[in-house]
């Protein structure tokens, strides 16, 4: 017998139909010899017509009654999938999130989960009973015993939450795709079915904006070993599979709130090759990186800044056995580059710096936690430790910094972030993870709960876009220790979440002091609140202007398999020089590349690099509406 937690969303319960249909694939589920708790959220619209209902009273109603209001959503649909349960002869009882133990943070709208008092819940199992129990929503940890709701994606938190908690041999998320997809079928049709992915992947794809899981419940499915599975409520499909690391072992106290960052690592192997002053137009990165590319040089980070009038800068980190080789390919095609530039612009230069390291800080724990990489920024400027380069992920922020002050660097992160020396999380491959579900569960249709044989890994899995990023410049920066501490300790403090960060090469003199630009992403929304709040301590602090530009679209590509892949950089560059899109900026990590480009051209610049890696299929998905 197994333990399951199925979670089935709006649109898969927007009826009385759909209703009637979950609960005959949850009696079948349990027929098959399975235990069962099931999650669900509001039919439907039902969450937006209660929030337009709130607007009509009041423009800014108060947060704590939007809780009260929003929560009902899903008690009714608890309760009517209790009662469909019933007819069908299956004992079934509903339970609000506060009923079943689901314990938060008291902050409305958007808390995060402490613990679950499973007392109550694991009772009703085994009296036999589906527990039907209301997503997004739970009770504060104070005395006055608020109500709070978990913010968008709720009910997939509270469902990964569960399972961990119950120790469940996992958890199935139906939706309204057949599984989880290489890129949106809305905005490319022929998006292809993957069968297993990895969860840093499915992290990145989900903060880049894939919504059928929610970075929240992939993050907490991550740390707890919780093996998830994402189906259509429509079909039988056996949907895709997302496999988790080794758990190690974390208390299910402050569930959402635990250690954030599980291992600093470092590379001194590392050396960095910078392009400077080439021309600001399509085509560009496609030339260096393919050319890098076919004298098979592997590259580990990139980045490309903001342009300076009609240049940019272009940096790039490699292992030093290797360092003589990048350095001439990037020395040959700097001429050719500068014969196509304006004949005014300052020749392009190839600057190579040796001993440097990489230090990073991972964790699944870092997503929406502004202080996060913050924290790390000031511990590095604490230890007087400057940075040359940052690249972030979902899963991890890396710093370059100087080879000579690694020891010191990482020595203060772990003090920070309370890591013990040499703990590392173990990654297991599909096929090879621990928490494969036994292959005697069955689904209700009798197949085996198995992910599917795992064909070779593709270098991409994923393609995604995000149209609700703005970036933010600031010029001339000091360029010392401690400057990006305070530019991301105030962001922080504002809870205003950063994307990419990019701090330019070209390094400029002025009074005396050196200065570097910085740039990098927010969520649009808080584009306008930032720049007023960081222009208003620029002159204090000693920045130049502060620049706002929200017309910009994020593309990236996400996949475990590129490591060790020299082409993969340059084919997505090489597609979007094929569409004449300019690239803005680059960040990369060890599994994804985003580029920046025009927001106009976010869509073409999306389906160009999903065909370019061979990701489109031949079936086409069409979204229930």
């Amino acid at each position: 017998m197994a333990l399951i937690v199925q979670k089935y969303g709006g649109t898969s319960v927007g009826s009385v139909e759909r209703i009637q249909a979950v609960a005959q694939r949850v009696y079948k589920t349990v027929k098959a010899g399975n235990s069962l708790v099931v999650v669900v959220s509001a039919m439907g619209k039902t969450t937006d017509g209660l929030v337009k209902l709130a607007k009509e009273i009041s423009p800014n109603p108060n947060r704590r009654e939007m809780d009260m209001l929003l929560s009902t959503g899903e008690q009714v649909t608890i309760a009517l999938l209790s009662m469909a349960l019933q007819e069908l002869g299956q004992p079934a009882i509903s339970m609000t999130g506060a009923q079943v133990g689901i314990v938060t943070e008291a902050e409305h709208s958007r808390a995060r989960i402490l613990h679950i008092e499973t007392t109550r819940l694991t009772r009703h199992i085994n009296e036999g009973k589906v527990v039907v129990v209301a997503g997004f929503q739970g009770t504060s940890s104070t005395g006055e015993m608020e109500i709070t709701t978990l913010g968008r994606g709720g009910s997939d938190t509270s469902a990964v939450a569960i399972a961990a908690a119950l120790r469940a041999n996992f958890c199935e998320i139906y939706t309204d795709v057949p599984g989880i997809l290489t890129t949106d079928p809305r905005l490319v049709a022929e998006a292809q079915l993957m069968d297993a992915i990895s969860c840093d992947e499915m992290l990145e794809l989900a903060s880049l904006g894939a919504k059928v899981l929610h970075p929240r419940a992939v993050e907490i499915a991550r740390n707890y070993g919780v093996p998830l599975v994402v189906r259509s409520s429509w079909t039988d499909q056996p949907g895709t599979w997302v496999t988790s690391a080794k758990p190690q072992g974390r208390s299910l106290l402050n569930l959402e709130i635990a250690r954030p960052v599980d291992n600093v690592e470092f590379d001194t192997d590392q050396a960095k090759v910078a392009l400077l002053r080439v021309p600001d137009k399509p085509g560009v990165a496609a030339r260096l990186f393919g050319e890098i590319s076919r004298q098979k040089v592997d590259v580990d980070l990139i980045i490309q800044s903001i342009h300076e009038g009609n240049s940019n800068d272009i940096a790039f980190t490699v292992t030093t056995p290797i360092l003589k080789r990048a350095e001439a390919v990037t020395a040959a095609i700097a001429p050719a580059l500068r014969s196509q530039s304006n004949p005014k612009l300052d020749e392009a230069e190839v600057m190579v710096e040796h001993n440097i390291a990489k230090v990073s800080i991972a964790g699944a724990g870092m997503i929406g936690r502004p202080g996060v990489a913050a924290k790390m920024f000031a511990t590095l400027a604490a230890a007087d430790v400057n940075i040359q380069m940052i690249s972030t992920s979902e899963v991890k922020v890396s710093c370059v910094v100087d080879a000579a002050e690694c020891d010191r660097a990482v020595a203060a992160l772990r003090t920070a972030f309370e890591i013990e020396a040499g703990s590392r999380a173990e990654l297991l491959t599909p096929n090879s993870s621990p928490l494969t579900p036994n292959s005697s569960l069955l689904t209700p249709n009798s197949s085996p709960l198995t992910p599917h044989s795992p064909l070779p890994t593709p270098p991409v899995r994923g393609v995604a876009l995000d149209l609700n990023q703005a970036r933010l410049a600031i010029r001339q920066l000091p360029d010392r220790p401690g400057m990006a501490a305070k530019l991301f300790g105030l962001l922080a403090q504002h809870n205003i979440s950063v994307d990419m960060i990019i701090q330019s090469q070209r390094c400029r003199v002025i009074d005396g002091v050196p200065r570097r630009d910085i740039a990098f992403t927010v969520s649009r929304i808080d584009g306008e609140s930032a720049k007023e709040m960081l222009t208003q301590v620029a002159a204090e602090l000693g920045w130049g202007e502060v620049v706002l530009d929200s017309a910009i679209a994020k593309v990236s590509i996400v996949g475990a398999g590129m490591l060790g892949q020299p082409g993969v950089a340059a084919k997505m560059f090489e597609a979007l020089a094929q569409q004449q899109i300019n690239i803005q900026m680059i960040a990369t990590s060890e599994i994804k590349i985003s580029c920046v480009v025009p927001q106009e051209q976010g869509v073409k610049a999306l389906q160009a690099i999903h065909t370019a890696f061979g990701l489109a299929g031949s079936e086409k998905f069409v979204v229930p509406a």
